[in-house]
């Protein structure tokens, strides 16, 4: 199917690793020319030039941490630089968290509000002008299955994902006038560095490996009973991105593997 992507331009955050640089590698695929920016400017600039090497597509890196107003100033200064503007906009960077209500500092909530909910607000503020000029536009932000059935052991991260979900519906509705399609994608259970950490941490005073621990996850919380590989979450972001998915709008997309225990 010809998705009717090739030559778009996509800004992508969190685009180095994981699902964010699975997305990047799917929309390359299509011929989007990508504008990614992460933390981690070693990495970041590698898996660009990777990128633009396989698929002959323009590919760009700018460090940025996106939980900071004046980085996504830069990063969205640096796509007007080298792209004149952008198409599609994945809100993608964020990570996982552990704690209590009771334990966790004022900070913590902070930093994770502006990594989830504010970049998303900033880079959309950025984005959308570019998107307008053009005549239409795609944004889609990365939440969680955690919005809407939470993990125990990290509050912040499910209440900061589920502000995301509902900042999405606000979006869609705000920017549908401008032909601009805002969705946000809830994913289940995906094998990310982020899990593989969060496992690390969690069974560092038990008597199981990390792997032994995320089977045991899969076992508990999927019918599919496995996690799901980046690349199978990236294939639905890069069909939302096409003119195919071009009547859903406003949407709180699940790719979770049968894990949601409700009808939504």
């Amino acid at each position: 199917m010809d998705l009717q992507l090739k030559d778009k331009v996509a800004v992508i955050s969190g685009g180095s690793v994981g699902i964010g640089l699975a997305i990047a590698e799917g929309l390359a695929q299509e011929g989007v020319h990508l504008a990614l920016c992460a933390r981690n400017e070693e990495r970041l600039r590698a898996r660009a030039q990777e990128i633009s090497s396989k698929y002959g597509v323009k590919v760009i890196g700018v460090p940025a941490d996106v939980a900071k107003a004046d980085a996504i100033d830069n990063f969205v200064r640096e796509v007007e630089r080298e792209f004149g503007g952008a198409d599609i906009l994945i809100h993608n960077a964020g990570t996982g968290s552990n704690e209590t209500i009771m334990g966790a500092p004022d900070e913590k909530w902070q930093f994770f509000w502006d990594l989830h909910v504010m970049a998303a607000v900033r880079l959309a503020r950025g984005v959308v002008p570019f998107m307008r000029q053009r005549g239409s536009g795609v944004i889609l932000n990365n939440a969680s299955i955690c919005a809407a059935q939470p993990l125990w052991y990290e509050p912040i991260y499910n209440v900061t994902k589920a502000a995301l979900v509902m900042l999405s519906k606000n979006m869609a509705t705000e920017f549908i006038p401008d032909n601009i399609r805002v969705n946000v994608v809830n994913a289940g259970l995906v094998l990310t560095p982020d899990w593989m950490n969060t496992a690390t941490e969690l069974t560092r005073d038990m008597d199981i490996t990390p792997q032994q621990y995320l089977d045991g996850v899969a076992e508990e919380h999927t019918p599919m009973k496995r996690f799901a590989s980046p690349e199978e979450i990236a294939n639905y972001f890069v069909f939302l991105c096409s003119p195919r998915a071009s009547y859903i709008v406003g949407s709180s997309c699940y790719i979770d593997g049968g894990m949601l225990k409700v009808i939504k």
